[in-house]
């Protein structure tokens, strides 16, 4: 029997506990692999864990905003496998997958037009397909198919607006009913290009047949295809704005409807121009977005400056080191993710998590991993990786803390009690469980609120001054410790981690330095009013609560998060009506030495200050009821320490994730040509992951953190052999 390969996996992300999960799922693994897990304090999430605080009715603290995509098939497929195998009882709040996830379709986006905000309300339709489902994934040809049918529909509806408001401005004879909007573009084609005209049979009806028609293989032939579509789209993008531009300043739903048809028919075009179909979304990303736009001739004033471009900039943090006049994102990276989330989506746009991500994604794989074998060892802060001979051979970590005598391993979960239901739901901590540790130990982390997640924290000095020895370092040794080494800690903390295997591997250097990432910051609050009590007006049909972007900075995005109210334990006296969250990228360049210990605490007041501004400023354009221009009602805030006015924000919640592996991982221009395979490093026994490598999708999210971690473990493994997304065809 050959001997089993020890793995030490490092970071509990979704990449890494992704990868965990699929080396998992394999009969017999255990034969095969002896995995344990290596987590920096006290809870598993990377950019993406959260926590609860006893303090305040064990209420939800996020790193920021997170909600899933319904085109994140890897990642459902995936938690859905979790879910199943713990087999949670009746009666279990957090029973299944469905239970987790609900589906989400308002979005909102921010106009700001002549000097005043204006609410853009989309309402997603929602589809009877199942989020996870990989079998039935669109290629190319049909986002590109789906697309169109969206445009055309976009177009009819163009004409019914105008039709109500043009005051008759516009040529009666021209646009009678009886006559498509095609065939009219195919009319004055046919003045042109008699060619074009028997090519498409000029109708609509011809056109989508030909459409539907085009074989997947077309990127590879029949080019005078590619010629004839590109020819309507651009005769359908002129008659748009000779059509409607005189109207766009004057009426908000013809210009919403202008520049979402003149955004996706530039799409189409620069993506026919550029040969996107032969050679994929990455022949563009030597461009940002905007520019892409610009060169291929969208409407500089009202599309390329639009609320919805805007909004996916603010949805990425796609601002160089924060610096909101800094955008920057690949312009084929970007067009890639926007048509899978408008045109890939099972179910529906969103989904909403019913409690903390903690409590959602990393308590299943927690559970899930450990009840199969997987060993975890929580407080153990990696120092350095080093390499000799192009094998990673040594792994330095500090242990931060100690547990208490006669404990064999840490408990990271408290049970949290929700509302109408006899069992609570498992959850991590906003700090470590106490209890579980020495309590010299525990009592002086207590008595300095010392955090052991915090790169700038002076815990290691306090240790040192307090027991008169340092704290205790380990090194893990590659033949005797480990095999192979998963590293899932995120892209910025290479240059601190890893500057041994940055020397030595030229590949990894070029991409620690061209992918770029971001620190965020984000915020939330608690208060006694409703949506609507709060002065919030634009309620859907479905009476669903908003998800809005597009804002002012320096918060640019807000959701209300009442969903996970039920999840928290506020009494009656204190029940909140409404939980708000807020987050952007947040302005910084350079970082202190990790001896500058006060570094956090001046983050944290800057955030504090934004929040503050923020709620005193722009937001009365979106709780008008609450706030006006410079005030701010701070009565509405829920405080159980009873402060008055302003002070009552000081019972919120806000944070800056200035930790190098808390950055948001960034797409900038050509930085995706540097990202690397996960067992491209350079080192025979180093596999990297997490969503800064090379996934197909390459942007941050979960789904291509999920990617990551399965291309993990199919690098190791050769499983799982099918992973959605990663080819453009």
């Amino acid at each position: 029997m050959s001997k089993k390969q020890k793995i030490a996996i490092l970071g509990g992300g979704v990449g890494a506990m992704t990868s965990a999960f699929y080396l998992t799922d394999q009969k017999d693994w255990q034969l095969k692999y002896d995995i344990t897990v290596y987590q920096l304090g006290w809870r598993l999430g990377g950019k993406g864990a959260s926590g609860r605080n006893p303090d305040y009715a064990e209420r939800i603290q996020e790193h920021g905003l997170h909600i899933w995509f319904g085109f994140y098939d890897n990642a459902f497929h995936t938690i859905k496998k979790a879910y199943q195998l713990l087999d949670r009882p009746q009666g279990d709040p957090m029973r299944t997958w469905q239970d987790a996830f609900k589906p989400h379709s308002y979005i909102v986006l921010q106009e700001y037009i002549d000097k005043q905000w204006k609410t853009w309300p989309i309402d997603f339709p929602t589809n009877k397909l199942v989020p996870g489902q990989i079998d039935d994934e669109l290629d190319i040809w049909d986002l590109f198919r789906t697309a169109f049918m969206w445009i055309k529909r976009g177009i009819t509806d163009l004409r019914q607006e105008a039709k109500l408001h043009r005051h008759n401005r516009l040529p009666t004879q021209e646009h009678e009913e009886d006559e498509s909007w095609l065939e009219r573009v195919a009319n004055k084609i046919r003045v042109e290009a008699r060619e074009l005209v028997d090519d498409v049979k000029d109708t609509a009806e011809h056109l989508e047949s030909f459409l539907k028609a085009l074989p997947k293989q077309l990127s590879k032939r029949d080019k005078d295809d590619h010629h004839a579509i590109h020819r309507l789209l651009k005769k359908l993008r002129q008659w748009l704005n000779q059509e409607f531009c005189e109207w766009l300043d004057d009426n908000d739903d013809i210009r919403r409807l202008f520049i979402s048809l003149d955004l996706g028919l530039t799409v189409l075009i620069g993506m026919i121009e550029d040969d996107v179909f032969e050679h994929g979304f990455d022949v563009i990303n030597d461009k940002d977005y905007r520019q892409w736009l610009t060169d291929h001739s969208a409407n500089v004033k009202y599309t390329v400056n639009s609320a919805p471009v805007r909004g996916f900039y603010d949805l990425v943090f796609a601002y160089e080191d924060g610096d909101f006049n800094k955008p920057n994102v690949e312009a084929g990276t970007i067009i890639r993710c926007m048509m899978r989330i408008a045109f890939n989506y099972k179910g529906a746009v969103m989904w909403k998590m019913q409690a903390g991500m903690g409590d959602t994604i990393f308590t299943p794989f927690y559970q899930a991993l450990k009840a199969r074998g997987v060993k975890f060892e929580f407080f153990h802060k990696v120092e350095e990786l080093t390499a000799h001979n192009g094998i990673v051979d040594s792994i330095k970590m500090t242990q931060q803390v100690a547990l208490k005598e006669g404990l064999s391993g840490y408990n990271p979960l408290v049970p949290v009690p929700v509302k109408g239901y006899d069992i609570p739901i498992d959850c991590w901590p906003d700090r470590p469980n106490y209890e579980q540790l020495d309590p010299a130990q525990a009592d002086l982390l207590k008595a300095n609120n010392i955090n052991l997640e915090s790169f700038w924290t002076n815990w290691p000095q306090i240790y040192q001054n307090h027991f008169h020895k340092p704290l205790p370092q380990k090194t893990l040794r590659q033949g005797e410790d480990f095999d192979l080494v998963v590293f899932g800690i995120s892209i910025g903390s290479l240059p601190y981690l890893c500057e041994d295997l940055l020397a030595q591997s030229p590949g990894l250097k070029r991409m620690s330095d061209r992918v770029k990432t971001v620190v965020t910051q984000a915020y939330q609050v608690w208060s006694d009013k409703s949506l609507s009590e709060l002065g919030w007006c634009c309620m859907p049909p479905s009476g669903e609560e908003p998800v809005l972007s597009g804002f002012v900075e320096p918060f640019d995005t807000w959701a209300s998060m009442d969903q996970l109210l039920d999840k928290e334990t506020w009494p009656a006296s204190l029940e909140p009506k409404n939980v708000a969250y807020f987050c952007s990228a947040m302005p910084m360049k350079d970082f202190p030495p990790p001896a500058d210990f006060a570094f956090p605490e001046r983050c944290y007041e800057q955030v504090k200050q934004n929040a503050i501004s923020n709620l005193t400023g722009a937001i009365y354009n979106l709780w008008p009821k609450v706030a006006g221009e410079g005030q701010f009602d701070w009565s509405i805030l829920i405080d159980p320490n009873g402060q008055t006015g302003q002070g009552r924000f000081d019972s919120q919640y806000w944070r800056a994730n200035i930790d190098p592996s808390e950055h948001y991982v960034l797409s900038v221009v050509n930085s995706s040509e540097t990202r690397l395979d996960t067992h491209e490093a350079g080192f025979d026994n180093l596999y990297i992951t997490g969503d800064w490598i090379k996934t197909g999708l390459n942007a941050g999210c979960v789904e291509a953190a999920t990617m990551a971690g399965m291309q993990t473990s199919r690098a190791i493994s050769g499983y799982p052999q099918r992973i959605a997304g990663e080819k453009d065809f």
